[in-house]
């Protein structure tokens, strides 16, 4: 047994109860995050490693969770294929986006250097990090990526120009997918090299098209990304959210895990992955801003799922909400930590 509880279990190594880690730990729930914030733009902390690494620690001390995930965005990868990011105002945006410029592919043009400065806050991370607490790396998976890099941005996550855009032009689309993977595969090649002991791809709108769609445009490059991290003995962790009944195309020949959405029962994903496959997931986010009497009674389930499959990592079926109180958070890792998970 190492002294991670996070690694042994992915690993598939049982342990005494779940390691615990969740999606978007280091933000606003944070009263640490927001008194950084009052001094710093989001871009800022993301390109100082020393305010990276110190915001990607963050809820190792203030929540205790088991795992720590780099403080940085999925747009680092359009950037880094020269597309120009700003984070004014309400969010992020692009100053063009694909959907505006008439030849994609002479737009894009590698800037694998604009990718430095992350490289640098995992170096520094590693330096101040807990020992037992492993690193976690990760990028956007390409249908995301691409979302935004051709719609740019609008309160509407449906992407209205972007679905269209691959029905009318599917070689293209393919293309630009291949820029994506090329650099997201040396982007996270970089960061096992500095040092990520699990890579997460985080496909949030894989329930965008259809799932048919998904698997000839966008699968072949999830396990290009994937393949390549693997290869270095590192584990990788696959969040396909929405995929919905496509979960059946996720097995052990594509990632080591699969990150659930909270839209299946992790009995039911379990009996379609089979049984190499490591779970993690699926706690909606939603009910930590509920009162705890809510948030017990939804943990049974996860406390009697734990109790008889140990190659499970617990997370929610997505990222932390600013709106959650940060002792529902709290609370609920202590919920994990202190269970008799009957191992």
């Amino acid at each position: 047994m190492s002294q991670s509880i996070f690694l042994d279990t992915i690993n598939g190594i049982k342990r005494e109860r779940p390691p615990v880690w969740f999606m978007r730990q280091a933000g606003r729930v944070l009263p640490s995050y927001m008194k950084l914030r009052e001094k710093y733009g989001f871009k800022e902390m993301m390109e100082n490693p020393e305010l990276a690494a110190q915001v990607t620690l963050l809820p190792i001390h203030d929540l205790g969770v088991d795992a720590a995930i780099l403080f940085s965005d999925i747009l680092v990868i359009p950037e880094a294929l020269g597309m120009e990011l700003s984070f004014e105002g309400k969010g992020p945006s692009f100053a063009t986006a694909l959907k505006d410029v008439a030849d994609p592919l002479s737009f894009l043009s590698d800037k694998p250097e604009k990718l430095e400065h992350i490289y640098k806050a995992i170096d520094r991370i590693l330096e101040t990090k807990p020992n037992e607490i492993p690193l976690i790396g990760f990028c956007g998976g390409p249908l995301t990526t691409l979302c935004y890099m051709y719609q740019g941005f609008s309160r509407n996550q449906n992407f209205p120009d972007f679905v269209p855009a691959i029905y009318r032009d599917k070689a293209l689309m393919k293309k630009v997918v291949a820029k994506i993977t090329e650099m997201s595969i040396h982007y996270a090649l970089k960061q096992v090299e500095h040092g990520v002991k699990a890579f997460q791809l985080f496909e949030t709108h894989a329930g965008l098209i259809p799932v048919e769609l998904y698997k000839e445009v966008f699968l072949p490059s999830v396990k290009a990304i994937l393949g390549a991290v693997r290869e270095t003995g590192v584990k990788t962790i696959y969040l396909p959210k929405g995929l919905g009944t496509g979960i059946n195309m996720v097995n052990y020949d594509l990632c080591d895990c699969v990150s659930v959405d909270w839209q299946m029962p992790l009995h039911e994903v379990r009996g379609i992955v089979g049984e190499e496959m490591i779970l993690q997931g699926n706690f909606d986010p939603r009910i930590l801003e509920a009162a705890p009497q809510a948030i017990d009674q939804e943990f049974e389930y996860f406390l009697n799922y734990g109790r008889k499959d140990h190659k499970w990592i617990f997370n929610l079926g997505h990222g932390l909400l600013p709106s959650i109180p940060v002792e529902n958070v709290e609370y609920l890792v202590k919920k994990v930590k202190e269970s008799d998970w009957g191992r």
